[in-house]
């Protein structure tokens, strides 16, 4: 099939996509796409960057499948990939960053594109600004339940900046990830040729201070609005700093006015941000705001295989679950935790095992100390998780189930409770500490073979997280 019918079938696909799913997936994910080839058994569908092509691959591959087999009226299989011209991939002349809807030029308070890129790299010199961290990427974010909703929408407005969700606010608790966004969409923005302004809220503050005590403020202000998108990071640092407030007010009203995009960080959601200025607030509100929690295990062990994976570290797969299901808090504290253990292995020459972790210091694995989980929640947990009743992990039952949950019982009140083999005996309805001490012995040395208890084991903690 040529290239033109290919567009069209993919444009009838789109028109019944549009009625499955909702606006803001639709805007996100679909509207960027374009048909690109078919054939008898494949079709081709085009995506303005890799991250969408893999987000429809794993989300909603079956959907699309479905969608095109009622069209096309046969089965084929759905091939995505990035187009070659990004502009082949917006079917219908998605509207550019400083262009209207009706093709007519608008008026740009700020100046034209050459003068302004002009007088950019000048002023850029007169105040710098930080770096984009090359490592943090859209290609480098590891995107769970979590995160997904921020993740898309970072992708979406570095692919039509301006023109879908602005401002862009992205908050979350420290280390899991926000920063990681606002890079990687600098990153973006820079590869298709525009300039995007990133800063934190504390340089943002120093340089305004200095423009204003050095009589340079007008070079400020066509610094930042002379950006194609402003980054800000942590803007709950803004608070009780009235002067600058006004500064940043008036950059995002220019901005704003101009169709450039802006996305702003925080630690708490907008509306926490009570002694900002209400008109402010009320800009950073007009906009999308997202959050990014805690990353669940899924998640947190895929983050630890991939920066072992972009190191060229050798961890095991048992060890990388080990550390996944102990760490909870955020994504850095999981990656320093795994740079912890890996530094520990080289400095003795020993690999990265659960041998050696048990080896470990405290200090080297968990610095803060993991906290304990109380008796009746392990046994309640692993009852629940094996189906059997509290009393059936205390009693004599010696079937093959009772018995590798009343195992796995003495192991975790071992190793995540603190108790020693007496007490779990006493709590486990009188056991001899010999049964208990060969019960965790057996666990530990079938942790290193069987995939399915070792899946249990992190299962079960996750819940006692919970």
């Amino acid at each position: 099939m040529t290239v033109p019918r290919a567009k069209d079938t993919w444009e009838a696909v789109l028109g019944e996509l549009q009625l499955q799913v909702t606006r803001p997936s639709y805007q996100t994910w679909l509207s960027g796409t374009v048909g690109l080839s078919h054939s008898d058994t494949e079709f081709v569908v085009g995506t303005p960057n890799p991250f969408v092509a893999e987000m429809l691959e794993q989300r909603m591959y079956s959907l699309i499948s479905l969608a095109v087999e009622r069209v096309v009226d046969g089965p084929v299989e759905i091939r995505f990939e990035v187009a070659s011209n990004k502009g082949s991939a917006r079917p219908g002349g998605t509207r550019g960053l400083h262009s209207p809807p009706n093709g007519t030029q608008p008026q740009d308070p700020i100046g034209s594109a050459a003068e302004k890129h002009s007088d950019h790299s000048q002023q850029l010199t007169l105040f710098g600004q930080p770096a984009l961290n090359a490592k943090f990427t859209f290609a480098n974010y590891i995107v769970g339940r979590s995160n997904e909703l921020a993740a898309a929408a970072a992708a979406a407005v570095s692919d039509q900046p301006g023109a879908l969700y602005n401002p862009l606010v992205i908050y979350s608790a420290v280390g899991l990830g926000k920063t990681h966004l606002l890079h990687s969409i600098g990153h973006r923005l820079k590869t298709d040729g525009l300039t995007p302004m990133y800063t934190t809220t504390e340089e943002f503050t120093n340089e305004y201070i200095k423009a204003i005590r050095e009589g340079r403020t007008e070079e400020f202000r066509n610094k930042y609005r002379s950006a194609d998108a402003l980054l800000l990071d942590d803007i709950q640092f803004l608070i009780g700093k009235e002067q600058t407030q006004e500064g940043f007010f008036h950059t995002f009203n220019a901005l704003h006015m101009a169709n450039r995009q802006i996305v702003v960080t925080s630690d708490r959601p907008i509306t926490a941000l009570s002694l900002l200025e209400d008109r402010v607030r009320s800009r950073l509100s007009g906009g999308l705001v997202v959050d990014i929690q805690p990353p669940d295990l899924e998640t947190r062990v895929a983050i630890l295989r991939a920066m072992a994976d972009m190191m060229a570290w050798d961890v095991r797969r048992d060890v990388i679950d080990y550390l996944g299901e102990r760490v909870h808090s955020n994504v850095r504290d999981l990656e320093g935790r795994l740079n912890r253990v890996v530094a520990y292995a080289q400095l003795n020459g020993s690999p990265v095992t659960l041998e050696m972790l048990s080896q470990a210091n405290a200090s080297v694995i968990d610095p803060s100390g993991p906290t304990s989980v109380s008796d009746r929640l392990v046994i309640d947990t692993v009852a629940e998780y094996f189906h059997l009743r509290d009393d059936d992990l205390k009693g004599r039952k010696r079937d093959r189930k009772t018995a590798t949950a009343r195992q796995v019982a003495m192991y975790l009140l071992r190793e995540d409770a603190r108790l020693g083999p007496s007490a779990i005996g006493r709590i486990l309805g009188g056991k001899d500490h010999t049964t208990v001490i060969h019960g965790c012995a057996r666990i530990a040395s079938r942790l290193d073979k069987d995939p399915c208890l070792r899946s249990d084991i992190l299962n079960i903690r996750e819940a006692l997280s919970l």
